[in-house]
This record gives C-alpha cells, sequence and structure tokens, in this order.
C-alpha cells in the first residue's frame, strides 16, 4: 500500500507542478519521464524473455492431466475476464468522458523535454516471448540446468533492476506524466475519467469472482458464500501484499477450508499464482480502454480487432515477477505494438494500473480458489 501512496503523491505533485511552477520545472519532470521511458521499454523485452523462459522451464514434471487441467482452466479463466472487461468497459467508459478526447487532442503544444536519448531494445517483444517459449518448453523436456539456470539468474537481475530502480522511481515518472498534463490542461478530464474506470474495475472484479463462485459451488455442491467467506483472508492479505507469490500460504490453507484434497492444492495454488491473472487482466484491458479514450490518436477498437491482444496477454503475463506492477510491465510490450500505445499512453497507462494494483492480485488469488475446485472436482469425474 506505501506505493499507492506515493503513486497519489506523485499524481498530486506532478499536477501542481504542472499548473503552478514555472515551465523549467515542469520540462525537467517531463525530461525524467522521457529518460525513464526509455529505460522501460529497454528493459520489458529481457523481462519477458527471462521470466517467461524460466517460469515455463520451472513447471511441474510428470504431472500430465493435472498440470494441463489446471494450466487450461486458468488461461481460460483469464481469457474469459479480459473480454468480458473489454465489452463492459467498451460500453461504459466513452458515455462518462465524452469530452476527454477533444482535451487530450488540445495537449499537442505540450512541453517538450530539455534532452532526449533513444535506447534501442535489444529485440522486439515478440522476438522475446517466442524465444522465451522455445527455451522453456526445450529446457523442461531436456533437463538442460545450465539454460535454467541462466534463465534464473537473468530473471533475479531483471527483478532487482525492476524492485530497486523502476518500482520506486515510477512515482517520479508519473509525476512527470501529470505535470505535462496538467500544463497543457488536460489533467482534470484524466483525473475524472481515472476514478470512473478505477470503480469499474473493482466492481468487475467482485462480479466475474462472484460468477466463478457460483459455478465452482454448483460443481461442487457447496454454497458459494461458504467458498467466497472461506477466502476472504486470502483477498484481503493479497490486498496488503500485492504479490500473488506473497500470497501463497494463506491462499493455500483458504481453499484446503473449501475442502479441497491436499494433493489438488498444494500443486495448483502455487502454479496458479503465476499463471492465473484474471484481475490482472480485468484491469489492464479496461485501464486501456480508458486511456484510448483519453487519448487522441487511439480509438477503441472492436472486439475482433482486441481478441489477439487479450489471448497474448494471457501468455505474456505468464509467470509475471511477484513484485507490485509485475503484470501491466509483462504488458507494455503488447500494448505498444498491438494496440499503438506511445510513451504518453504507456504512462498513463502503468498509473492507472498501479493505482488498484492490489486489488487485480486479491481478484487473482481469490480465483485462484474457484479454479482448485474446479481442478478437484474434474479429478473425481
Amino acid at each position: 500500500m506505501g506505493l499507492i501512496i506515493k503513486l497519489v503523491i506523485g499524481i498530486v505533485a506532478g499536477t501542481l507542478i504542472g499548473l503552478f511552477a514555472p515551465d523549467v520545472l515542469t520540462r525537467i519532470l517531463i525530461t525524467f519521464k522521457s529518460l525513464f521511458g526509455e529505460l522501460l521499454f529497454f528493459i520489458i523485452p529481457l523481462l519477458i524473455l527471462f521470466f517467461i523462459t524460466s517460469g515455463i522451464a520451472g513447471l511441474p514434471k510428470n504431472s500430465g492431466r493435472l498440470l494441463g487441467r489446471t494450466l487450461g482452466i486458468a488461461y481460460l479463466s483469464t481469457i474469459i475476464a479480459g473480454v468480458g472487461a473489454f465489452l463492459v468497459a467498451s460500453f461504459v467508459v466513452p458515455m462518462l468522458a465524452n469530452e476527454s478526447r477533444e482535451l487530450t487532442q488540445a495537449a499537442a503544444q505540450a512541453l517538450e523535454p530539455l534532452i532526449t536519448i533513444d535506447v534501442t531494445p535489444v529485440f522486439g517483444v515478440m522476438t522475446a516471448l517466442v524465444l522465451a517459449f522455445i527455451l522453456g518448453l526445450g529446457i523442461n523436456a531436456t533437463n538442460a540446468n545450465q539454460l535454467h539456470t541462466i534463465s534464473d539468474e537473468g530473471r533475479g537481475i531483471i527483478e532487482r533492476v525492476l524492485v530497486k530502480i523502476i518500482i520506486p522511481l515510477l512515482p517520479v515518472y508519473i509525476a512527470g506524466v501529470f505535470a505535462e498534463m496538467a500544463s497543457s490542461g488536460t489533467v482534470f478530464e484524466t483525473l475524472k475519467t481515472f476514478g470512473i474506470i478505477l470503480v469499474l474495475a473493482v466492481v468487475l472484479h467482485w462480479v466475474y469472482l462472484t460468477v466463478m463462485f457460483l459455478m465452482a459451488g454448483a460443481k461442487a455442491g457447496k454454497s458459494p458464500l461458504f467458498l467466497i467467506k472461506n477466502m476472504l483472508p486470502a483477498y484481503f492479505t493479497a490486498l496488503g501484499t500485492m504479490s500473488s507469490a506473497a500470497t501463497i500460504p494463506v491462499t493455500l490453507q483458504a481453499v484446503k477450508n473449501n475442502k479441497v484434497k491436499d494433493e489438488v492444492a498444494n500443486f495448483t495454488v502455487p502454479l496458479c499464482a503465476t499463471t492465473h491473472l484474471a484481475g490482472s487482466t480485468i484491469t489492464i484491458v479496461s485501464c486501456a480502454v480508458a486511456v484510448m479514450v483519453l487519448h487522441g490518436s487511439l480509438e477503441v477498437p472492436s472486439l475482433l480487432t482486441m481478441l489477439p491482444f487479450i489471448f497474448m496477454l494471457g501468455l505474456v503475463m505468464l509467470a509475471a515477477p511477484g513484485v507490485p506492477g509485475g503484470a501491466v510491465m509483462s504488458a507494455v510490450g503488447l500494448l505498444g505494438s498491438m494496440l499503438g500505445f506511445g510513451d504518453s499512453a504507456i504512462a498513463l497507462m502503468i498509473a492507472l494500473y498501479m493505482a488498484q494494483d492490489s486489488f487485480g492480485t486479491a481478484c487473482n488469488v481469490t480465483g485462484d480458489g474457484a479454479i482448485a475446485l474446479f481442478v478437484d472436482n474434474a479429478a473425481k469425474d
């Protein structure tokens, strides 16, 4: 929760600087935003390569049907959540932010950074994704221990960059974003849309969880209210930790309290902590729609156009880092390559996502409980 407070401070400080400070101070913040963005886009393909390779290589071996069933249900849940979020957000957000596009288009005269540096990534996002799956599956199949060690160590290096540099500097980055918007006159409409989409995302989380547990309860012959009540400790723990991995012990106990067999719970909960990201997908998709509405150069696509993005999102977020904002960091490359998001749109996206990351994580881990019930009952059939 400390990160959220810092982000709020960054939004407020950036807005005040953009409105009242001398232009030179605003341009300094905008310059930092530009340089930080270059570092971020350089890191993203490396993050995808090492984290996904390490995650796939570390999947349990000889688990057969249990592994396939768990991964299949987790991925399907993530996709359904994304599609539902897009349908709702694309209908609701444009009606509540009719003026935002015109105001954003007025931002063409925004202040420029003092200096710019072009840092080209080593390879593109899609190259990183394909390479990660080839290496991860190959390591898993051939027991290539040296490559497995390299992928794990690479993951450790990138995670350290995230924890020590990227995440701590995000509030300053967000301050630069809002200073730029304040100086160009679009900040208040943006903040209004922020409020709308944050409330919408949390409501969608709870609607989705309710549907999941209604289905799981019907399948298991148990009361959905009883099942959800047992999962509440995991939900509230995730709100505080903002990490699915850190919440595993609590989630595991909650799942066992729902009478899931120990061997199924012990397998599905740790696996789903890095592969089931329905809550994060709901947030990313709904936030993406909000940014498109706010941004004059972006159009909200049709569902058919959005589906490939949602499908790829479910893969890119596989084994997302167990740090705050890991899911959106993994998704940044897709937002740029598939939806056409530029630096300013990416910055807005990160700010929107990070402001409610804990709720998305809580939805993820609570949904893990429903998946464990599905897998447990499927094993009995």
